[in-house]
């Protein structure tokens, strides 16, 4: 998650939208979390109802799908770490 403080609310605005249209962003306050901005989306999909929610276990999906499924989870955090 891309952080930035809350005194560059006022002059990186644009960034921490552009940001949040990519995922979630922290504001910080004197070095600490204080706030989250994400997309109108993202906010629908938390707040989404339970019932609307599909969940299931891993151990019950094909093992070929499982390994593509970890493998794309595996890709996905190694580039996240690589741009923070």
């Amino acid at each position: 998650m891309r952080t930035f403080s809350t005194s560059d609310l006022s002059r990186k605005s644009g960034d921490i939208i552009a940001s949040a249209l990519q995922g979630p962003v922290s504001i910080s306050q004197r070095g600490k979390p204080r706030l989250v901005v994400l997309s109108v989306e993202q906010y629908e999909a938390l707040v989404r109802s339970p019932e609307d929610r599909i969940a299931g276990a891993t151990a019950d999906l094909p093992g070929p799908l499982a390994h593509d499924i970890a493998t794309a989870i595996d890709a996905h955090l190694a580039s996240t770490e690589s741009t923070q």
